[in-house]
């Protein structure tokens, strides 16, 4: 995504968060973590205030109030006379996202029900359009959206807004995956055996399929990732 996109996603992002909900500061942090998530911010890139006091028109004591959220998220970092920076995670930061993620999907999974089978195969559509538009980072960001829609299916706002906040961070990981086409293509065909198992009334295969996924996922993303970080 070039500076230019993720300026504009940027603005687009704020104006949909207003209509919801939140403070200034929680609005702006709520669009930036999506952005994260979509891939328009990378690791290492640094955030810089005169670049989003515009896009998300919010005022500069705002705009570091939503620094110090994303922070405390793991999101980004403050680095003493240099500024604010997205956050590089480490295997440590994967392991314990996987942790997280193993208890809270296939919990969810379990209680998933139709509406929710609806939405995660709207998500493996999406990613499958991408794919053919050789839109790689798209891809990865439907399948954020898929594993989103798992967690949707418990009806709880907490575990939703957890989930915002594990995408993000997840999505800072899938920069250190190479091609993200080889990363992401696989998934998006095992999200679909998902689907299918869980809509066919099979929703203990379906747990079994996403616990393999996981535990591959995770140890994929692991080595990736070199042993002195």
């Amino acid at each position: 995504m070039s500076v230019e996109d993720a300026v504009g996603r940027l603005r687009d992002l704020a104006g949909l968060r207003r209509r919801v909900h939140g403070t200034a500061a929680e609005v702006a942090a709520d669009a930036l973590r999506e952005l994260i998530m979509e891939g328009g911010l990378r690791p290492g890139d640094r955030v810089i205030e005169e670049s989003l006091l515009g896009p998300l028109e919010v005022s500069r004591n705002t705009l570091r109030e939503a620094f110090r959220l994303l922070a405390h998220e793991k999101l980004v970092e403050h680095k003493v006379n240099r500024g604010v920076f997205v956050r590089t995670l480490t295997a440590a930061d994967v392991r314990d996202l996987f942790t997280v993620r193993v208890l809270i999907e296939l919990t969810a999974l379990r209680r998933s029900r139709e509406a929710d089978w609806t939405a995660m195969s709207q998500a493996v559509a999406k990613g499958k359009a991408c794919a053919r538009a050789h839109d790689w980072l798209g891809v990865g960001t439907a399948n954020m959206r898929f594993h989103k829609a798992i967690v949707a299916s418990v009806g709880s706002a907490r575990l939703d807004e957890l989930m915002d906040q594990l995408t993000a961070e997840l999505r800072l990981g899938f920069h250190e995956m190479g091609d993200p086409r080889a990363f992401h293509e696989k998934y998006l065909t095992r999200n679909a055996g998902i689907v299918d198992a869980v809509a066919g009334g099979d929703v203990e295969g379906a747990v079994g399929l996403l616990h393999e996924y996981l535990d591959d996922a995770e140890a994929e993303m692991l080595a990736a990732f070199s042993s002195d970080r």
